[in-house]
């Protein structure tokens, strides 16, 4: 039996199918998922390559429609909003957080995290000190006017995570987040990870292939085949 969450939903996804075609044959990369992410809650997402795990997640972020089923953002199915809705919605309800920082080179780490903020027009001033808060929670009060390429890459990935953590988002989305990094940066990034979770408040949706990391979460989810499974 799949664990379900308890508390109110921030994401849910019913009967979700998506699927391509390729030289024109028909391949299902993932085949009625329904799963539901609670308020605070964190869960891994665990399976073989191939198996669905990156595709459902791009389905849960909104980046990608899926063949059939839906998506649900706090209780509100999206289906039906367009791409400027979407983004909008992406943006005040999600973070993301990659295998690859994605951070802007010619950008400090202050102002690549106050990004999101100034994507949606709040006051320049305003999303810088909203972005200082944010590093120093991670733990980067001392590098925050230096360059992506002056900064570790444990330090790289902490501000990846405070630009997603920046507009206060309901669930977090990570994929392979500590996939770049050695042991000892990566075993940080866990318990990083794990006290943004308590102390925000901030559910988390962490596509991993690092058992250490997928045991820290209080639900696991198996992916099989483009299928939910037992974990």
């Amino acid at each position: 039996m799949i664990e379900v969450s308890t508390t109110p939903p921030v994401l849910r996804a019913e009967n979700l199918v998506k699927s391509y075609t390729e030289g024109g044959a028909t391949v299902e990369v993932l085949r009625d998922v329904s799963l539901h992410i609670g308020a605070g809650e964190m869960v891994a997402i665990v399976g073989a390559s191939g198996s669905g795990k990156s595709t459902l997640l791009h389905l849960l972020g909104l980046l990608d429609t899926p063949t059939s089923g839906h998506v649900e953002v706090d209780g509100k199915r999206v289906d039906g909003l367009n791409e400027s809705a979407r983004s909008r919605l992406r943006n005040q309800r999600l973070g993301f957080v990659y295998q690859f920082h994605h951070l802007l080179p010619e950008f400090s780490a202050v102002d690549n995290v106050a990004m999101p903020l100034i994507v949606r027009r709040d006051k320049r001033n305003a999303a810088r000190e909203q972005a200082r808060e944010v590093l120093a929670q991670v733990g980067l009060e001392h590098r925050m006017d230096h360059y992506p390429g002056q900064l570790s890459g444990g330090e790289r990935q902490r501000v990846a995570l405070a630009r997603a953590l920046v507009t206060r988002p309901g669930c977090v989305l990570a994929d392979e987040p500590t996939g770049n990094l050695d042991r000892y940066t990566a075993e940080s990034m866990f318990e990083l990870l794990l006290r943004v979770n308590q102390e925000f408040g901030t559910a988390l949706a962490i596509v991993t292939h690092d058992p250490a990391l997928a045991a820290l979460a209080h639900r696991q989810l198996l992916i099989e085949k483009g299928q939910l499974a037992d974990s």
